[in-house]
């Protein structure tokens, strides 16, 4: 059975990440995937709307860290590289409910998201520079315009945890839902969306997204950035430690 898979309902295509043995950790293989469905729904006159979720309870806790670092050379190319730029490129309106953890790139794929709903279980953590790297997705640029300078320093700097309830007061989520109505609750707001006439559907989120350019060239920084800290010693320790775990 695929760690990622997808159904196509009413005009809603659902991507589920389904790796809840591993905390459903993103491997390149289900990157590849996610990019793929995602740019298969983009073409699909009939998918209207995208809903991402995770398996079990847990959203993704990110990075599988082994398989990351034998497949470390990075690029525009990469398949988790690739797919990011595949989220800033949707012009699609994209939906997440998340449960459990999302970490690192579980919370950064969020800034590229319309509407997020969370149950009292989601934990979302930016650990970059705690793994001795940088923020990606264009998180370092996003995420102050959405909180604020000093609490994107916070969250980006200190990488703590932060619960569903502190992601709402700061705009990251648009509502918390119980946890046995997420899923529900978030494909009946997908539902509505792929309901919407989609030219103008499309048209109002370019509109709402604005300018994509600053927002590429941004994340183009980070990924620089982060091939050369991800090559550092100070990565290396923070990686084996963690692997030692």
């Amino acid at each position: 059975m695929s760690n990622i898979q997808f159904q196509d309902e009413q005009g809603v295509r659902i991507i589920t990440i389904n790796r809840p043995e591993k905390r459903n950790a993103l491997n390149l293989e289900m990157y590849t995937r996610l990019t793929e469905y995602l740019i298969q729904g983009e073409s699909d006159n009939g998918i209207n709307a995208f809903l991402l979720k995770g398996e079990g309870d847990c959203f993704t806790s990110g990075n599988d860290v082994a398989d990351f670092l034998k497949n470390s050379d990075l690029g525009p190319d990469h398949p988790a590289f690739k797919f990011l730029f595949t989220l800033l490129d949707l012009t699609k309106p994209l939906v997440a409910a998340v449960s459990g953890p999302a970490v690192g790139i579980g919370t950064t794929l969020l800034l590229h998201c319309d509407l997020i709903y969370a149950d009292n279980t989601a934990k979302f953590q930016l650990p970059f520079v705690n793994l001795a790297l940088v923020p990606e997705a264009g998180a370092s640029l996003l995420l102050p315009r959405l909180v604020g300078q000093a609490k994107a320093s916070e969250l980006l700097l200190l990488g703590e945890a932060f619960d569903a309830q502190s992601a709402l007061e700061m705009g990251l989520i648009n509502q918390l839902v119980p946890g046995d109505e997420l899923v529900n609750h978030a494909l009946a707001q997908s539902l509505k969306l792929a309901q919407k006439p989609p030219q103008a559907l499309r048209a109002s989120r370019r509109l709402l997204r604005g300018d994509r350019a600053p927002i590429r060239e941004q994340m183009l920084k980070e990924l620089e950035e982060f091939a050369v800290r991800l090559q550092s010693d100070e990565a290396k320790a923070q990686f084996n430690a963690f692997l030692r775990k």
